[in-house]
C-alpha cells in the first residue's frame, strides 16, 4: 500500500512540486526574454497572466529585463498590457525605469496605457527627467 493518498486534508491548498518548478522554469524564460520557448507555453495553456508571489506577471519580468520580443509574444497571447503587481507597478513604468526603449515602444502598440500604476510610466519619466518618452506618452 503506497504512504501517498489522494485527497487528503490540505492537499489542494499546497501546490505540487512539479508545478512550482514549471512555473519557475517559465518565470525564468520570461525573464531570459526565450520568446519562441515561452509562447509555446503559452500556446500549450499556461496562463498569459501567470504571477509570482510579488503579483508580478510574465509580460513584467519580460519587460523589465528589456525583451521587446518577448513582451510582444505575451501581449499576443492575452497578457495585460497594464496588470500592475503588488507594488502598484506596471510593466511600462518599469521598462521606462530601465530605460528599455524597444519594450515601451512594443507595450505601447500592445496597448499600454502611460498613466496607469503607481507610479505610472508617465510619473517615472518625470521622476528621470525623460523629455522625450514624456513626448512620446503625450505628457508635459
Amino acid at each position: 500500500m503506497s504512504e501517498h493518498t489522494e485527497g487528503g486534508s490540505g492537499s489542494q491548498d499546497v501546490p505540487d512540486e512539479d508545478v512550482i518548478e514549471l512555473a519557475t522554469k517559465i518565470f525564468d524564460l520570461a525573464r531570459q526574454g526565450e520568446a519562441g520557448t515561452l509562447a509555446a507555453y503559452l500556446d500549450a495553456g499556461v496562463p498569459a497572466n501567470l504571477t509570482n508571489d510579488r503579483g508580478d506577471t510574465l509580460l513584467m519580468l519580460a519587460a523589465y529585463h528589456g525583451h521587446a520580443e518577448a513582451v510582444t509574444a505575451l501581449l499576443a497571447r492575452g497578457g495585460e498590457a497594464d496588470r500592475a503587481n503588488d507594488r502598484g507597478q506596471t510593466p511600462l513604468a518599469g521598462a521606462v525605469f530601465k530605460g528599455e526603449e524597444a519594450v515601451i515602444r512594443a507595450l505601447l502598440a500592445g496597448g499600454a496605457d502611460p498613466n496607469a500604476g503607481t507610479p505610472s510610466a508617465v510619473d517615472t519619466a518625470r521622476m528621470f527627467a525623460k523629455a522625450d518618452l514624456l513626448e512620446l506618452f503625450g505628457a508635459k
